[in-house]
């Protein structure tokens, strides 16, 4: 599944699990747990302070939550080419079934129902695309960090690379004792 999805993310890593710590202490211990963990590169773990939060430093901590400024480019670029294909496609088998089926508008006008059904299948996908590319999953998890950073807690953000670091990653974030958040 995880291959299925990078096809249409540019982002190696489509997942984001993040804890959240009364101390700092707790949370550079976990942070150590987690980085020893199976396939885990340094760099995907990161803790956050509550210095993070602070306004003049919004654009850093942007950084720190998502990395992949390329990686976001591409996923845009791919998640409308994906999704405005498959509703291209999508509307060509709803045309195909109409027309078969002997709907009469489509039989009076098969050209302009052709252009019609296609072209707001190709709308309609490329609305998706749009969706899939602002990661509202991902908002849900900065906004929560960001809210306890500015709550003089501390975070550790684990960019997993596929679903078994993430489900490794949120079992040391939770055996920890954090509030644990993720994205899809």
């Amino acid at each position: 599944m995880d291959h299925m999805l990078q096809g249409m993310f540019g982002e190696q890593s489509l997942t984001k699990v993040a804890g959240l710590y009364p101390q700092e202490s707790d949370a550079l211990a976990t942070a150590r747990r987690a980085r020893g963990l199976p396939g885990m590169q340094p760099g995907q773990v990161r803790v956050l302070g509550p210095q993070d939060a602070r306004s003049w430093r919004g654009e850093w901590l942007g950084r720190q939550m998502e990395p992949e400024d390329g990686g976001i480019f591409q996923t845009l670029i791919r998640a409308h080419m994906v999704a405005g294909l498959a509703g291209a496609v999508a509307g060509m088998l709803l045309y195909m079934w109409l027309f078969q089926n002997g709907q009469p508008m489509v039989i009076a006008s098969p050209f302009l129902s052709l252009i019609a059904i296609v072209g707001f299948a190709i709308a309609f996908g490329l609305l998706v695309g749009g969706l899939v590319t602002l990661r509202p999953d991902h908002v849900r998890l900065i906004s929560t960090v960001r809210q306890g950073l500015r709550a003089q807690k501390w975070a550790v953000v684990v960019h997993a690379l596929d679903g078994h670091q993430a489900t490794l990653a949120r079992d040391v974030l939770e055996d920890s004792g954090g509030s644990v958040v993720r994205t899809l």
